[in-house]
């Protein structure tokens, strides 16, 4: 590592002679390596854009040159390069440095990214800030394959196609192919070629100087030399000049290139080709395995996990599978998230009912809906914090016609290491606000299935929310049977205080309640909340304590308060979740006890608010005691 132990910034790396640069890439994807095996985090997508990294930061003059990262989680090498390196054994740890590009964590991190498809607009409206400004500064977005399948990219490259005179560039880092070696030599010389100002140049004086018809055979060979490489014309009609595509673990063509683009005006695209797990075998040959791996020893590899018990995303991939198997009318659908939401299996099972729609979540939706308009029973599988970004069809396309599409949503509430942008905090206030959706929390794995089954067989839009990971052990049931809609359950019987818990707090809630001995309610429905069991539980106990791992703000707390008020109940209530910030990544178990939210958590605020056994009502810090 001598030579990545001199690079504290980019500047450090611009004085490296090029010669350097090979070995320098070596030591730094050995030191990506090293460092997640000891973390965990992403490591195929990072071990691809070690040279890209490099390139970048050797070209172009950064900070003041924006790089704009999208989704953001290949971007290790960057950070390492740009003086986190010492910081990485902190990765994704309470206090430490995220696995994302966070504005606040370095200058270098120019725009805070998680979710994909964002980079193209965000370094669109650098580049036309820097003109409005008078700045002679670059903007670059690194956009994945994956990620242009998305329309917000699509919508970005049409606005930013009529500009021809800002400085903006968009890699295309293609990881899903690869060049085959005897067109290496020739990608390259055609991307120099293309790239540099005497091509350049060429064409601008061609069209106003050769005679029509030999204007009209240069444009053929012009597009006859792309042509060869890859088809070109998509992103040209765009606005776009094209390069491409070059092997984008080859510095030798990687810097060229950069350099002539660098010099050049108007919109630019590069199409990179990058292999996920590049200089790793074992990450080279399963690069979904190694996507995003826990704590491992590099020399053996990633070992299974030995586990008793189901995480709820097993719970959904065989709710789902046999659940298909009984109704042949049931669709399942994913925004690019087959591994990570369980539905693999059910890929492999049911083809022709399996759909793959790419990171495009609105067109999921209403996808879907186009589904049930038909008859059709689509199952959603998405995360929590994904269908905010189809929200607008969640409304106006789902809810408003009152079609009938079960959404699983996986992640609910907080997810650990992967931080505020991808923890589903606010599933259930943004949902329950919606007319005709039924919206429950699964306090274990058997409820969960159940849950699903209850939500299929609703005529009408309904969501499950479940959480990362395993649930409590709960044995589930082989068979495929329903909740009734609209009913909570008593899980404890106490006195004094009543803790209506939704969800995943329904464990923790009955460890507080056994030091308190309150009784305990698992609400089960956010929406129709059972009325008849708050009403039930107001009038029978002092005081409420309503428990969520969602934010308190709009959420299944106020909808208890809603329901109090619209009764003309008056009962203290104490309202327990997330609080109104963003929450850091870290152990998820460890966030929750920050946020008050494991059974300890819980109990301490109940005290806190009414005493151990006597509730208190406070008003104007005048404390009152509650008597029956």
């Amino acid at each position: 590592m001598e030579l990545l132990k001199q690079i504290d910034g980019p500047a450090d790396l611009r004085k490296l002679p090029r010669t350097q640069l090979i070995p320098l890439a070596d030591e730094l994807r050995a030191f990506v390596l090293d460092s997640v095996s000891k973390t965990g985090g992403h490591l195929s997508s990072n071990l691809g854009t070690v040279e890209l990294t490099i390139a970048l930061h050797y070209v172009f003059n950064t900070p003041e040159d924006r790089i704009v990262w999208d989704v953001g989680h290949q971007t290790y090498p960057h950070k390492i390069l740009t003086g986190r390196r010492d910081r990485m054994g902190t990765l994704r740890q309470l206090n430490g440095i995220s696995g994302f590009p966070r504005r606040v964590e370095s200058e270098y991190d120019t725009f805070g990214t998680a979710h994909s498809s964002t980079s193209i607009s965000a370094a669109l409206g650098m580049a036309l800030a820097a003109k409005t400004k008078g700045e002679n500064r670059h903007s670059i977005a690194v956009i994945g394959d994956g990620a242009m399948t998305a329309g917000m990219a699509f919508e970005a490259l049409n606005n930013a196609g009529v500009y021809d005179d800002i400085n903006l560039l968009v890699i295309l880092n293609d990881n899903d192919m690869s060049i085959s070696p005897p067109v290496g030599a020739l990608n390259r010389y055609l991307a120099r070629l293309m790239s540099g100002k005497f091509y350049a140049a060429a064409k601008n004086v061609g069209k106003s100087v050769l005679p029509g018809p030999m204007l009209e055979l240069a444009k053929r060979i012009e597009e006859h030399a792309k042509g060869m490489v890859v088809p070109a014309t998509m992103f040209e009609e765009f606005g776009f000049n094209y390069i491409g595509p070059i092997d984008g673990h080859d510095l030798d063509s990687l810097i060229p290139t950069l350099q002539n683009l660098k010099h050049l005006k108007g919109p630019q695209f590069l199409h990179v080709v990058t292999r996920k797990g590049q200089g790793y075998k074992l990450a080279e040959a399963d690069p979904v395995l190694y996507h995003g791996p826990g704590k491992f020893n590099p020399a053996e590899g990633i070992k299974p996990a030995a586990s008793s018990k189901l995480t709820y995303t097993q719970v959904f991939g065989d709710w789902l599978c046999d659940m298909a198997a009984q109704d042949k009318r049931l669709i399942g659908i994913t925004p690019a998230m087959r591994e990570g939401s369980g539905l693999v299996q059910f890929e492999q099972r049911f083809p022709d009912r399996y759909y793959d729609v790419g990171i495009a979540e609105q067109h999921a939706v209403t996808f879907a809906a186009g589904l049930a308009c038909e008859g059709l029973k689509p199952v959603v599988a998405i995360y929590s914090t994904f269908l905010q970004r189809a929200y607008d069809q969640l409304i106006h396309d789902v809810a408003l016609q009152n079609l009938d599409v079960t959404f699983a949503l996986d992640r609910a509430g907080l997810v650990g290491a992967d931080g505020a942008t991808h923890a589903g905090n606010y599933d259930i206030a943004y949902l329950r606000c919606i007319p005709n959706m039924v919206v429950m929390a699964a306090s274990d794995e058997n409820e969960c299935r159940q849950m699903l089954s209850t939500a299929f067989h609703y005529s009408g839009p309904a969501a499950v929310r479940y959480p990362r990971g395993a649930g409590i052990g709960a044995a589930v049931d082989k068979e495929l049977s329903t909740l009734p809609i609209g009913k909570g359950e008593i899980r404890r019987e106490g006195k004094n205080i009543a803790i209506l818990a939704f969800g995943t707090m329904v464990a923790p809630s009955l460890a507080a309640a056994d030091e308190l001995d309150a009784t305990v309610a698992n609400m089960r429905f956010v929406k129709p909340l059972d009325v008849e069991l708050v009403k039930q539980l107001a009038q029978s106990h002092d005081a409420l304590v309503t428990v969520e791992e969602g934010c308190i703000m709009g959420g299944a707390g106020s909808a208890v308060a809603e329901a109090l008020a619209a009764a003309g109940v008056v009962k203290p209530v104490l309202h327990l979740g997330l609080p109104d910030k963003f929450i850091d990544h870290g152990d998820a178990q460890q966030l929750l006890a920050t946020c008050g939210l494991d059974g300890k958590g819980i109990a301490a605020s109940i005290r806190r608010r009414f005493g151990k056994n006597e509730p208190r009502l406070v008003v104007n810090n005048q404390e009152t005691i509650l008597r029956k």
